[in-house]
């Protein structure tokens, strides 16, 4: 039977822990599993919610910072530490797995020791609302070589996972590290690039792997100041992995250049849109701009550019009044359409 480390960080979100922890422990028959919650010393009783949970069950463990130290040091400090079961997971106290994800997860990684992390389709839900339906049983699985699944998000300019839904072998874990400090708020998507630069990757199909709550306290980018400032993180995301795994990427030229195509076009459609909505106000232009130049010198031969350059002329008043009869207008509002209806569909 496949062993399990799972941590559980955890900062001023105790009256979590007891869901979170029941669909680690009672909801994953099958595979062997221990769990570590980290208080990062929180000034309410979480810490008391843990010993609480740690005293009735010997496979819970509980450490509590005396002083905050943060959610990357929390996280490596269970990640690379702690965890020596064959497989860890991080679970924010807040999140929860589908019955028996570990286990779909450790059979695709049993099965195939190329493999270095396995995925599946995480469950968003909002905060104080019921849990979505999820699926349970698998229709398989399937193995993206490594190289493969880098490119496509070098190519995407995206990540494509939350974190919840994600099964890793830990003698990779440690071997490539844990999460960056240099990047707070994109350590995630680098450190899932980092491991495929190493070994290939696992997708559980036709079963969800973990429920995500979305609330007002996630680490989430939803103004359009915080927009820019995730794609600036990207950016340092996808170099630091062309640095870290330079050695591994012979076509290293080629990903940089396209995920710095993707990011100026991000922005620079950002920028544009702004003019189709009106709020020129308040999405920073000409930032987006000076993004669009510092990661692409050649940005204003993109046609995001030249439609930017359009609206300029037409200007903020006139623009929301004409998009119907602006062609780039009409096009970006269908693919956002087609990106909402894709999400609903899929979940990501």
């Amino acid at each position: 039977m496949s062993t399990v480390s799972v941590v559980i960080p955890c900062y001023k979100y105790g009256h979590f822990l007891a869901d979170c922890v029941s669909s680690v422990l009672d909801e994953q028959d099958g595979v062997d599993v221990r769990v570590l919650i980290i208080d990062d010393a929180s000034p309410d009783d979480s810490a008391e919610a843990a010993h609480k949970l740690a005293a009735s069950d010997p496979r819970i463990e509980v450490r509590v910072h005396e002083t905050n130290k943060g959610h990357i040091a929390t996280y490596n400090e269970g990640l690379l530490e702690w965890a020596d079961g064959d497989y860890v997971a991080l679970l924010s106290a807040d999140d929860r797995l589908v019955p028996g994800a570990l286990v779909r997860a450790a059979a695709l990684l049993d099965a195939h020791p190329e493999v270095g992390f396995a995925y599946g389709r995480p469950l968003r839900f909002q905060h104080g609302g019921p849990l979505p339906r999820a699926r349970t049983h698998s229709t398989g699985s399937v193995v993206y070589p490594g190289q493969w699944w880098l490119d496509r998000r070098f190519r995407e300019g995206t990540g494509c996972i939350t974190s919840p839904e994600v099964l890793v072998r830990t003698s990779l874990q440690r071997s490539v590290g844990g999460y960056d400090p240099a990047l707070p708020h994109a350590g995630d998507i680098e450190m899932w690039m980092r491991l495929a630069a190493h070994a290939d990757v696992g997708y559980v199909r036709g079963a969800d792997q973990a429920f995500y709550r979305v609330h007002g306290k996630n680490m989430s980018t939803t103004d359009f100041g915080g927009q820019l400032d995730d794609l600036r993180q990207r950016l340092v995301a996808f170099d630091s992995v062309l640095d870290k795994c330079a050695d591994r990427l012979p076509q290293a030229d080629r990903l940089a250049h396209q995920v710095h195509t993707r990011l100026a076009r991000f922005a620079l459609r950002r920028a544009y849109r702004a003019y189709d909505r009106g709020r020129t106000g308040a999405v920073p232009v000409d930032e987006c701009v000076a993004f669009a130049e510092e990661c692409l010198p050649e940005y204003a031969s993109l046609p995001e550019y030249r439609a930017l350059r359009l609206r300029r002329r037409i200007g903020p008043k006139t623009m929301p009044y004409l998009q119907p009869l602006v062609w780039s207008a009409v096009l970006e509002r269908g693919r956002e359409w087609l990106w909402w209806e894709s999400w609903k569909r899929r979940g990501i």
